[in-house]
This record gives structure tokens, sequence and C-alpha cells, in this order.
């Protein structure tokens, strides 16, 4: 289980609601004061000392084994400061923290990966939301990095076909494997991807072959012991979750085929279990789900591999 502190985006509160509970603060103190907006959140120590507290909130479950790890903010972005700084300084800061708290866990950002002004040439547009994904990663306290996967999403309208999406999903995944390896030398998860089957074009055929390139891509890196160790698809949802549907959700139930693809790739990470592991992280291995399920994991020791079952009842 990875657990996100907190989301950039309005969905489940994000970040906007530390700032709301800022304000809230500030208005109790001067009610004249002005209202912070969300270009404050990496900077002000209101909202700093609100999600340090929403860190500690979570401070018992420290010595919990069914948590692989904690992921910063899901998808952080900062596009009011060109500099990227602010960012950087907020999620070093925030690292630290946790780590001070809880060094049993592995410790994550959440970012997609884009890249800094020394790599634009990888990223998928020219918008780089002043996020880093080497300086980023490259602070002590990280321990892996992760980058999402959404060319449907990402690409101009001119690079939109099939096979564009595909040579973009080489590029990016390739790109990111070798500076995890070379430069940061951590392990990299692919923390979300998906096929939305809102978007035109979109097949099952499409998406179980996405899912399988993905995952074979996984499979080939952890079996060579490389540093590309997981691929977490979004999402996971059981029958009954229609409000929340967002294109991207799997209900196995109802996907028998894409059901199977995940079963395959698990049964073929357990067959990994035991082996050496360059990276000393072979657990990482199995969490090939995001969010929305009930899973165990049987931890072996702080570093070593694990298990994990999964309910489908």
């Amino acid at each position: 289980m990875i657990l996100s502190l907190v989301n950039n985006w309005k969905d489940y509160g994000g970040k906007d609601k530390y700032v709301e509970w800022a304000n809230q603060h500030y208005h109790n103190l001067n009610p004249n004061i002005r209202n912070l907006t969300e270009d404050d959140f990496f900077v002000d120590s209101l909202t700093k000392d609100a999600d340090e507290k929403q860190y500690d909130s979570r401070v018992a479950y420290k010595d919990d084994p069914t948590i692989l790890a904690w992921e910063l903010m899901n998808e952080p972005r900062c596009p009011s400061d060109p500099t990227g700084s602010n960012l950087q300084v907020w999620l070093k800061e925030m690292a630290a923290y946790v780590k001070s708290i809880d060094n049993k866990h592995l410790l994550e950002i959440g970012l997609e990966g884009f890249y800094g002004e020394s790599r634009q040439q990888y990223n998928p547009n020219s918008n780089l939301d002043r996020t880093d994904f080497i300086a980023n990663n490259q602070i002590p306290d990280i321990d892996f990095a992760t980058i999402h996967l959404y060319p449907e999403s990402w690409l101009p309208s001119t690079n939109k076909t099939e096979a564009e999406q595909l040579a973009f999903v080489d590029k990016w995944i390739e790109s990111h494997v070798l500076d995890s390896n070379a430069v940061l030398e951590k392990p990299i998860v692919i923390s979300e991807f998906g096929k939305s089957y809102k978007l035109e074009g979109y097949s099952l055929d499409k998406r179980n072959k996405y899912f399988q390139k993905i995952y074979d891509d996984v499979y080939n890196s952890a079996r060579l012991g490389g540093p590309f160790v997981g691929g977490l698809f979004w999402q996971l949802m059981t029958l009954g979750m229609d409000n929340m549907a967002d294109g991207y959700n799997v209900v196995l139930e109802q996907s028998p085929s894409t059901a199977s693809i995940i079963a395959e790739q698990s049964k073929g990470l357990s067959s990994l279990r035991g082996q050496a592991c360059k990276w000393a992280m072979l657990r990482l291995l199995l969490g090939i789900y995001r969010v929305n399920f009930d899973a165990v994991f049987d931890e072996r020791d702080k570093f070593g591999t694990a298990g994990v079952a999964i309910n489908l009842k």
C-alpha cells in the first residue's frame, strides 16, 4: 500500500483544503488579513504546519507493515514559480520531516516525471509545471522515483495515433529508467498509467495491449535486476462505484481479459521472489495496484521481499 498524504488537485480535498484551514486560522487572528491562495501552499508557514499535522496524525502507522511507502503529494506542481525553487524547498523540508517521524517505510514524491530545463526534449510538451524529475528525486530522503504515463492526454492533438502514443511510451520509459539507473541510482515505479474508455478511439483490446506492454517492461527489468520495479495502473474499482468512475477505472468482474493480464503479471513477479535484486527492494515488484483495493503485505523485513494477497470478493 502506498499512501498519498495530499493531492495537488481538488479531488479528495487536495492542497486547497490546507489553504482553507490556514485561512481560517489567519482570520481568527486578524479578520482583515488577505486570503491565501493555492499558490501560497509551497511557501506559507501555516500551510506547511497544516501539512505537517497531517503527517503527525499518521504517526501511529509508522510500525504498520501493510504500508509500503508514503507519497508526499499526488502530482505536485507549482506553475506560479518559474524557477521551481519553492517546490524543491518544500519537498526537501517535508521529506525530512516525514523521515524524522518514520524511517521504516519508503518515501516517494508522487511526480509525473516531467523534466526540468536540462532535458526538455523528453517532455510531452513545453509546459514543465516547475517540476524536475532529476533534481526533485535527488533529495536524499526520497527512496524511489515515480512517473505517470498518460500519452493520450499529454501529447499535442497532432500526435494522438496509437502508434505515436506507443512511441512516446517507449521514449518516456527508456529515458526515466536510464536516468534512474545512471543518475539517481534509485528504483523507479510507474505509479499511474491507464487508458480511458471515455476518450475517442478506445477499445478493450488497446487497453489490454497497453497494460501488457508496460507489464512486460517492468518484468523484464525486474528479472535482470534493473531499476524499473513496478507498474501501478489507475485505477482499480469494485462494482457499485459508478459515481467515482473517471474512464480509467478497471472493474475486474466486468473486464475478465484485463483481470487475467493483471493476475499473470502478479504471478510472474511473485516467481522472482527470493531472486537477488540489485536494489534490495524486490517488494516493490508486487505493487501493481495504486488505490481502491484491499491488500495485505507479508513483509519479511525492512528491505526484504513481500507477498501480496488481493481480496477480490
